[in-house]
C-alpha cells in the first residue's frame, strides 16, 4: 500500500488523526478499493469513528501490489499522531505526506515532505488484524439534523471542559436545545450549574424531529468531530432514535466519509436514581461470533455482539460501502433475563453508575478461522467512559 497526500490535504489527514484519538488508543488502517479507511473505537465499545479518504484525496493512492490483497493492520494511536502532532508546523512547513505500508518488514512509514528539503520519517511498527466494523444504518433513524459544524460548535462552547455529557433535545417551537447533563446526587441540597443553549430552526440545514425527542451522549468524543468539520467548513448531520440506542454523527464530502457512532444513555438511567439493565441488546444480522483481539477484555463487563463475515474468497476485501451495514431491531426479552446476575450495590452517598448500551463489530475472518456455529454473543454492558 502507498499513498501520497499534498498541499491542504495533508492538514485535513492530520485533523481526522487528531479527531479519532479522542476516541481510541487504536488506529486500524485498512486500504480499500474505495479508499482509505481509518478507524478507531474506545475501550468500552461505546464510541466508534471512522473516516473513508476517496482515492481523488490523494494524488497518488494503491491500496495494494498487483496480484497481492490489500493488507490491513492497526497501530498504536499515540504513534500515528506523533507524525501530526502539531498542526500548525504541518500547515507551514510541510509539502507532501507520503504513507506506505511494508508487509515484509511489518513497519508503517509516513514520510513528511517539508521544506529546504527536509524530510521527516516515521517508521511505526503495526500487527495484523481483522477489519473493524460497526453496525449501524443512519437511514434507520427516526430523527435527523443537520447544520453547518460553525453553529454547533458555537453551542457547546459555553459548556466547560470537564462536563462528560450533554443532553441534545427538540424544545417547543421546534428550537434545538443543548443541555449540560448532570448525575443526580445522593445529597441534594448540592445544586450544580446547569448549561443549556438553544438553537432556532432556522439554523439548521435539514430538522426532521418531534418535540421532545432527546437524547445524553458524551460530549469528548463530539468535540472531536465537530472540531474537524470547522476546519474542514463542512455540515454536521446527526441521526438519533430513541434514547438507548446509538447515535451517528456523520460529514460527508466529495473526497471524504466520517462517522462517529456514540451510544447514548437508556430512559432508565435518566430517569431513576437506582441502576437498571438495559433493555435486550441489538441482536446481530446472520453472524457467526467471532470473539477478536479486543474482546480479550474481560468479557463480563461488557456487552458486545460480534459478527464474522466468511468470504469465499478469503473476505479479505471487506465490504465495498464499509459504512453502510444495516441496524437490527431490538428483540424482545427472553424469559431468562431475570435470571441474570444482580447488579453491584454502590457505596452510600456515590451516585449511580452511568449506563451506556454498547455498540456492535463485526469482524472479516478466512475460513479457516470461522468458528462452527451462528449463534450470537452476548455480554453485560459497560460503564460509560465520559
Amino acid at each position: 500500500m502507498k499513498c501520497l497526500v499534498t498541499g491542504g490535504n495533508v492538514k485535513v489527514l492530520g485533523k481526522a488523526v487528531h479527531s479519532l484519538s479522542r476516541i481510541g488508543e487504536e488506529l486500524y488502517l485498512e486500504p480499500l478499493e474505495d479508499g482509505l479507511s481509518l478507524r478507531t473505537v474506545n475501550s468500552s465499545r461505546s464510541a466508534y469513528a471512522c473516516f473513508l479518504f476517496a482515492p481523488l484525496f490523494f494524488q497518488q493512492y494503491q491500496p495494494a501490489a498487483p496480484g497481492q490483497e490489500a493488507p490491513r493492520c492497526k497501530i498504536l494511536m499515540k504513534s500515528f499522531l506523533a507524525a501530526f502532532r502539531s498542526l500548525a508546523m504541518v500547515e507551514k512547513s510541510v509539502e507532501k505526506c507520503c504513507i506506505s505500508l511494508n508487509g515484509r518488514s511489518s513497519r508503517l512509514v509516513v514520510q513528511l515532505h517539508c521544506r529546504y528539503g527536509v524530510r521527516k520519517t516515521h517508521n511505526l511498527s503495526f500487527q495484523d488484524c481483522e477489519s473493524l466494523q460497526a453496525i449501524f444504518d443512519p437511514a434507520l433513524c427516526s430523527h435527523v439534523l443537520r447544520a453547518p459544524a460553525r453553529v454547533l460548535g458555537e453551542a457547546v462552547l459555553p459548556f466547560p471542559p470537564a462536563l462528560a455529557e450533554v443532553t441534545l433535545g427538540i424544545g417547543c417551537g421546534r428550537r434545538v436545545i443543548l443541555r449540560s447533563y448532570q448525575e443526580e446526587e445522593a445529597d441534594s441540597s448540592v445544586r450544580a450549574m446547569v448549561t443549556e443553549m438553544s438553537i432556532g430552526e432556522e439554523d439548521f440545514q435539514q430538522l426532521q424531529a418531534q418535540e421532545g425527542a432527546a437524547i445524553t451522549f458524551c460530549l469528548k468524543e463530539f468535540r472531536g468531530l465537530l472540531s474537524f468539520a470547522e476546519s474542514a467548513n463542512l455540515s454536521l448531520s446527526i441521526h438519533f432514535d430513541a434514547p438507548g440506542r446509538p447515535a451517528i454523527f456523520a460529514v460527508k464530502d466529495s473526497l471524504l466519509d466520517g462517522h462517529f457512532v456514540l451510544a447514548t444513555m437508556s430512559e432508565s438511567d435518566l430517569h431513576s436514581p437506582e441502576p437498571h439493565r438495559l433493555v435486550p441488546p441489538l441482536q446481530a444480522h446472520s453472524s457467526t461470533p467471532h470473539l477478536d483481539d479486543f474482546a480479550n477484555d474481560d468479557i463480563d463487563s461488557y456487552m458486545i455482539a460480534m459478527e464474522t463475515t466468511v468470504d469465499s474468497e478469503g473476505s479479505r476485501a471487506g465490504p465495498s460501502i464499509p459504512l453502510s451495514p444495516g441496524l437490527r431491531p431490538p428483540c424482545s426479552p427472553g424469559p431468562d433475563s431475570e435470571d441474570n446476575d444482580a447488579e453491584p450495590s454502590t457505596e452510600p452517598g456515590t451516585p449511580p453508575p452511568k449506563k451506556f448500551r454498547s455498540l456492535f463489530f463485526g469482524s472479516i475472518l478466512s475460513p479457516a478461522h470461522s468458528p462452527p456455529g451462528p449463534s450470537p454473543v452476548l455480554a453485560e454492558d459497560s460503564e460509560g467512559e465520559g
